[in-house]
Parts: structure tokens; C-alpha cells; sequence
């Protein structure tokens, strides 16, 4: 009874998929104007993936990007959820307006970013020149302007790693830290040998759903900075369109679209593992 349904889900994602492997041996574009045309190239997308610099550039970025972003939201997104956790009255009017900017579209935080640090008129770049902090054109310059797109990122999406730790901590038994009060441990030490190893899981989750969108985040950057100034905030995603849409080479835009579903496959399998390892020693 199943068949006909997994039919049309093969039929949705496989085919796409197989499809992919077969542009990435053959030279595809949209170029000349006569459609797409193809012709048998071998390995020739793979050998120079591997040797193209603004490629690796591209994953120079997107690592540090990675970090930077993930990281921050970690860290702010469980010190938000331990407050919020701890509040005696207004936990959920605090929850709400946490919650906001999770709820608004990639693409109008990347339009918000854009003209809330535009030097010209822009609040974040009058209140930066104001304190003394920064008094250039933050878009005009690429550690602002990366530093700038990492924000963006960071407003957006605390919150969700706040909301699931939330979730974690809620469920932690409240006769296991009352316990521990009572046996004297302060909050830190509760902190340190109750809280944490019981949130483990929880983050690991939320480690590996922000990591798969982070692999993949594009909108806002593209909208904010497009990539710009220079290549400073062109990660590999941003590349990816450009490869595919702006010079046409289909078939070498594949090849780095399959090296990104591969690279998140293994970061996915890598938090599985950890998921796993506690029931494992258990």
C-alpha cells in the first residue's frame, strides 16, 4: 500500500539527485543561446573544484562563518534559556519577545541589515559613530561587513537554540535539582554537574539543526552585502549561485552542490555519533 507513495518521493528526490552526479561529469550551460547544452567532460568539474582558489575561498569563509555563527548561538542561545528558566513571573511575555526574530524571513532581516548599517542614514551606523566604535561604511569594508552578516545570523537564530534548550531544561526533573540544593550545591555546581550533562542531547540537536541550515544560508547575505566587499563574505552557497546563475556552468555547479551535500552528511553522521555515545556507554 505504501509503493505508490514511495514511488513519487523517489521519483521527487532521487531522480534530482542522480541527475546531479550526471551534470557534474558533463560541461553544462545555459550560454550561446540555443538552451543547454552538454558534452562529456569526465572528471574535469571534480580535478577542478579541488584546485579552483575562489572555491576554496568560499569554504574558507563559509568555515568561519560556520563557527562564528553556530558558536555565538550556542553560547547566547543557552544563557538566554537558563534566564528565561529561572524567571518566577513573565516567562512566557519574555519567551514571546525572544522568540521574535525567529519568526521573520530571512530575506527582510537581510533588508533590514542592509539599511540599518548603511552609513548614510543607517541607526546601527549612527549609533556606532556616535559611541566612537566604528565611524566607516561597514558594507565598504570586509571584516565589518562579515562581522556585520554573522550578526544577522546570530539576532535570527538564538532564539531557536533558546527555545530548544528551554525545552530540555523544562524537562530535567525538578526533584533532581531541588536534590542537589538540598545537598548544598550552588548554582554553579548544579549548573556544571546537573544541568549541562542533562541538556546534552538537547544541544546536539540543536547543534546539528542550526548546522544544517548554516551549510546552506544564503538569503540574507545575498540580500545584505551580496556577497561583497569583494569576496569577503561570499561563502560557498553564494558561490554556488553565482557558479550556477550568473556564469551559467551548470554542470560545475553541481559538482560543488554534491561536495556540500556531502560535507553536511558527514557533519550530520558526526552529531549522530555523539547523540548516540551516552546511550552506548550506558
Amino acid at each position: 500500500m505504501m509503493l505508490p507513495s514511495l514511488l513519487i518521493l523517489a521519483a521527487i528526490s532521487l531522480a534530482p539527485f542522480f541527475y546531479m552526479i550526471w551534470m557534474s561529469f558533463h560541461n553544462m550551460s545555459l550560454l550561446g543561446g540555443a538552451g543547454i547544452t552538454s558534452s562529456w567532460n569526465g572528471g574535469a568539474n571534480w580535478s577542478r573544484m579541488f584546485t579552483d582558489p575562489a572555491v576554496g575561498q568560499g569554504w574558507l569563509a563559509m568555515l568561519i562563518y560556520f563557527v562564528a555563527t553556530v558558536g555565538l548561538e550556542l553560547v547566547l542561545g543557552v544563557g538566554v534559556a537558563l534566564l528565561v528558566f529561572e524567571l518566577v513571573w513573565g516567562r512566557n511575555l519574555a519567551l514571546s519577545f525572544i522568540l521574535m526574530p525567529m519568526f521573520i524571513a530571512p530575506v527582510i532581516v537581510g533588508l533590514l541589515g542592509r539599511y540599518l548599517v548603511n552609513s548614510s542614514y543607517g541607526l546601527y551606523a549612527w549609533a556606532l559613530r556616535q559611541t566612537g566604535v566604528y565611524g566607516g561604511a561597514i558594507f565598504s569594508h570586509p571584516v565589518p561587513a562579515f562581522v556585520s552578516v554573522v550578526l544577522m545570523d546570530v539576532w535570527e537564530w538564538t532564539p531557536l537554540i533558546a527555545l530548544i534548550t528551554l525545552a530540555g531544561l523544562v524537562s530535567i526533573s525538578p526533584q533532581l535539582l531541588e536534590a542537589a540544593t538540598v545537598d548544598g550545591a550552588r548554582y554553579r555546581q548544579r549548573l556544571r554537574h546537573v544541568i549541562l550533562p542533562s541538556l546534552t542531547g538537547v544541544l546536539v540537536i540543536a547543534l546539528l539543526v542550526r548546522s544544517m541550515d548554516a551549510l546552506r544560508y544564503f538569503s540574507t547575505i545575498w540580500l545584505s552585502t551580496d556577497g561583497g566587499p569583494g569576496n569577503a563574505t561570499k561563502i560557498i552557497p553564494l558561490r554556488l549561485y553565482e557558479v550556477a546563475f550568473r556564469f551559467f556552468h551548470l554542470g560545475y555547479a553541481a559538482t560543488i552542490g554534491l561536495v556540500m551535500l556531502a560535507v553536511s552528511i558527514l557533519l550530520a553522521n558526526a552529531f549522530l555519533r555523539v547523540l548516540r555515545a551516552p546511550k552506548a556507554q550506558s
